[in-house]
C-alpha cells in the first residue's frame, strides 16, 4: 500500500485567528508529507507487510521487520497522528454532547476539568510529542502523553482526540508559548468528530 497526504477539510487560512495559515500549510505540506514519504520508502523493502494495515501495523512493531521497525513507529505514527490531529480542528467547532460528555463528566468530574487536565499533559511533555485523549481497552477515557511520533496505538489505547506539541506546529506563530498554543487548542477542537471517533472505538 503506498500512502498519500489527505487532504484537509478546511483551508489553511480558516482557523486563525487560533492557528495561523503559515503553520498549517506547512506542517500540512512538509511534516505530515515528510513522514508519508518516508513511511513510503521503508516499506518499499519489504512487501510482504506493505499490505497490511497501518494500525494493525504500529499495534504489533515485533511484526515488522527489524530494518524498517523504527521508520514504521515513526513515521506511520507521524501519519497516524497527524491524520487524526487535523480532522478534529474546524473552523466551526462545536461541543461534547450525550454520550461523550457523559464519560468525560464520569472519568474526570467535568468538561473543565478534564480541559484542565489535558492542557496539563500537553505542557509537561519534555521535547516534541502529544497530548492525548484516548480509550483504553476497558473503554474508560485516559489522559497521557507520548513521545515524538509514538501513537496511543503501541500502549494499546485508542486514540480520540490528540494535540501536537512538537515546536513545528506551533513556533511561527506562538514562538515559545506553548501555554498560548495549547489555549488556542480548544477554540478550534471539533467535538462531533471526537465523538465519532469514540463510537468507532467502542
Amino acid at each position: 500500500m503506498t500512502y498519500q497526504l489527505p487532504e484537509l477539510p478546511y483551508a489553511y487560512d480558516a482557523l486563525e485567528p487560533h492557528f495561523d495559515a503559515k503553520t498549517m500549510e506547512i506542517h500540512h505540506t512538509k511534516h505530515h508529507q515528510t513522514y508519508i514519504t518516508k513511511l513510503n520508502e521503508a516499506l518499499e523493502k519489504h512487501p510482504e507487510v506493505a499490505s497490511m494495515d497501518l494500525v494493525e501495523m504500529i499495534k504489533n512493531l515485533d511484526s515488522v521487520p527489524a530494518d524498517i521497525r523504527g521508520a514504521v513507529q515513526n513515521h506511520g505514527g507521524g501519519h497516524l497522528n497527524h491524520s487524526l490531529f487535523w480532522k478534529i480542528l474546524s473552523p466551526t467547532p462545536t461541543q461534547p454532547k450525550e454520550q461523550l460528555l457523559s464519560l468525560i463528566e464520569t472519568n474526570f468530574g467535568s468538561l473543565e476539568q478534564f480541559k484542565q487536565e489535558f492542557s496539563a499533559a500537553a505542557l509537561a511533555r519534555f521535547g516534541s510529542g502529544w497530548a492525548w485523549l484516548s480509550l483504553n481497552q476497558n473503554h474508560e477515557l485516559v489522559i497521557h502523553s507520548t513521545a515524538n511520533q509514538d501513537s496511543p496505538y503501541m500502549q494499546g489505547f485508542t486514540p480520540l482526540l490528540g494535540l501536537d506539541v512538537w515546536e513545528h506546529a506551533y513556533y511561527l506563530h506562538f514562538q515559545n508559548r506553548r501555554p498560548d498554543f495549547v489555549e488556542a487548542f480548544w477554540n478550534i477542537v471539533n467535538w462531533d468528530q471526537v465523538a465519532q471517533n469514540l463510537e468507532q472505538a467502542l
